[in-house]
């Protein structure tokens, strides 16, 4: 009984992790990455497609990326998309069969910006965890007449160094993103 809820808390505890990991590699760096464009909905013949179900994605150099799509007739689709996303601040060029982004310079400035954005998330990540800490506390709790105290009180403090050990790799995550926003 007890093991079941806390596996349930370990798997609930990751998904919340890998959730914050990929809300981090959403956040532009000084280099291009495919990842920024993991979320990009392009308006697909009425219908909004994610970016990486229209088009190829490749990466030729640091600040470049390539968009070649599947279908030629969404180029310009896909081009508005790109223009029309926050935070990127490139401009697209479309040649007629590709579309090319070239990443701008990073300054000082809009670094620290998505600085205190990535550590926003974190902490959106964090307050996750807690959450589904507090679930599984009250269904420990829910059990107390079916198990012992003490069984209960063990599965807390199991409990509590598993939320710890999440908070912990989000807090890993937060600062190897830092790292690479501030980088130069």
């Amino acid at each position: 009984m007890i093991a079941d809820v806390m596996s349930e808390a370990t798997e609930r505890m990751d998904r919340a992790v890998e959730a914050a990991k990929e809300d981090f590699a959403t956040v532009r760096t000084g280099r291009a990455n495919p990842q920024l464009f993991q979320r990009l909905m392009v308006d697909y013949y009425g219908t909004p497609t994610p970016l990486q179900q229209l088009a190829s994605l490749q990466n030729p150099e640091a600040r470049t990326l390539i968009v070649t799509p599947y279908d030629k007739s969404a180029l310009k689709a896909i081009e508005d998309a790109i223009r029309d996303m926050p935070n990127l601040g490139a401009n697209p060029t479309n040649d007629g069969n590709i579309v090319r982004i070239t990443m701008p310079e990073l300054t000082a400035e809009r670094r620290k910006e998505y600085v205190k954005l990535v550590r926003t998330k974190a902490e959106d990540a964090k307050v996750r965890i807690r959450g589904i800490r507090r679930q599984i506390k009250d269904d420990l709790d829910a059990l107390k007449d079916e198990i012992g105290e003490d069984d209960i009180v063990r599965a807390e403090k199991e409990l509590d160094a598993l939320t710890k050990a999440h908070v912990d790799k989000v807090d890993e995550a937060l600062k190897h993103k830092e790292a690479e926003l501030l980088e130069v």
